[in-house]
C-alpha cells in the first residue's frame, strides 16, 4: 500500500494538490459535448454549456438545459430534476439509474436519461483525482506499462456515482491521468471504452485536461480508433472556494 500512496499523493500534487481542493465548494466549467453515442441515443450536442460541479457531494448542474432559462439538476442516486429558473420543477425522475434496464433505453434517452448520465459521469471527470481522497475506495498498483505509465485500478465504494465499480486509471511518469477505463453500465455491461485525457491547462492552480476522447476498448489492448463515442472539450473552467478563503 506504501507504494499505492506514493502514486496517489504525486498524482494529487500533479493536479493541484490536497490544499486547494479543500479549499474548494464547486468547479464552475464550459464544456462542448458530442459523440457517436449522442447519435445513437438521439441527443443534441452541447455547444458550449455551463456546468457546476460540486467538491463535496455528489451533485451537479447544467445550467440552460434542455432549454434557455432551464438547468438540470442532479442529486446523486437519489434523483434528477428539470427546473425552471423561477424554481418549478418541471420534470423529475426518482432512482434515475434504476430507470436504465427498459427497451425504450437502448433505442433512445429522454431529456433525464441523458441528465442522469452526463451529469455523473462529468462530476467524476472534473473532481478525479481528488475523488480518491474520499474514504472507501479499494486500489491496486497493476504491472507498470513498458513506458513507465502507472496503471492502478480503482474500486468505487457504493456511495459515489460513477459508470462502474472497478476502474482502470493510467497516469504519466509526472502524474498526469492519461487515460481511464470502464464500462459505462447504465450503456450496457458490453460498453466497454478507453478515455484519454490530453491537453492539460492551469486554470488558477487546478490542472485539468482540456480535451477528453472516448473510444471503444476490446480486451486489454488499445482502443479502437473509431468511432469516438464521446468528445469532449472544456473551454473554460473557474474554480470556486468557500467564501473567506
Amino acid at each position: 500500500m506504501a507504494e499505492v500512496g506514493h502514486v496517489l499523493a504525486g498524482v494529487i500534487a500533479a493536479h493541484g494538490g490536497t490544499g486547494l481542493w479543500q479549499r474548494l465548494v464547486a468547479i464552475e466549467a464550459v464544456l462542448s459535448v458530442d459523440g457517436f453515442l449522442f447519435t445513437a441515443k438521439r441527443v443534441p450536442p452541447l455547444k458550449h454549456v455551463r456546468v457546476m460541479a460540486s467538491t463535496t457531494a455528489p451533485r451537479f448542474t447544467f445550467f440552460d438545459y434542455p432549454n434557455r432559462g432551464q438547468r438540470g439538476e442532479w442529486f446523486g442516486e437519489e434523483e434528477v430534476r428539470i427546473v425552471a429558473d423561477d424554481g418549478t420543477i418541471l420534470a423529475k425522475r426518482k432512482r434515475p439509474r434504476a430507470a436504465f434496464g427498459s427497451l425504450r433505453r437502448e433505442l433512445w434517452w429522454d431529456e433525464l436519461d441523458f441528465l442522469f448520465f452526463a451529469s455523473y459521469a462529468t462530476w467524476n471527470y472534473l473532481t478525479t483525482p481528488f475523488l480518491f481522497m474520499q474514504p472507501g475506495f479499494k486500489f491496486e498498483l497493476l504491472a507498470a506499462a513498458p513506458d513507465g505509465v502507472d496503471r492502478l485500478e480503482a474500486t468505487f465504494p457504493p456511495e459515489v456515482p460513477s459508470h462502474c465499480r472497478r476502474q482502470v486509471f493510467h497516469f504519466s511518469p509526472s502524474g498526469d491521468l492519461l487515460r481511464l477505463d470502464y464500462t459505462a453500465e447504465v450503456v450496457g455491461r458490453w460498453a466497454k471504452a478507453a478515455h484519454s485525457c490530453e491537453d492539460y491547462r492551469d486554470f488558477d492552480g487546478l490542472r485539468v485536461p482540456t480535451r477528453r476522447r472516448v473510444r471503444p476498448l476490446f480486451g486489454l489492448q488499445n482502443p479502437l480508433r473509431f468511432p469516438t463515442l464521446v468528445a469532449i472539450d472544456l473551454h473554460e473552467l473557474r474554480p470556486m472556494c468557500a467564501q473567506g478563503q
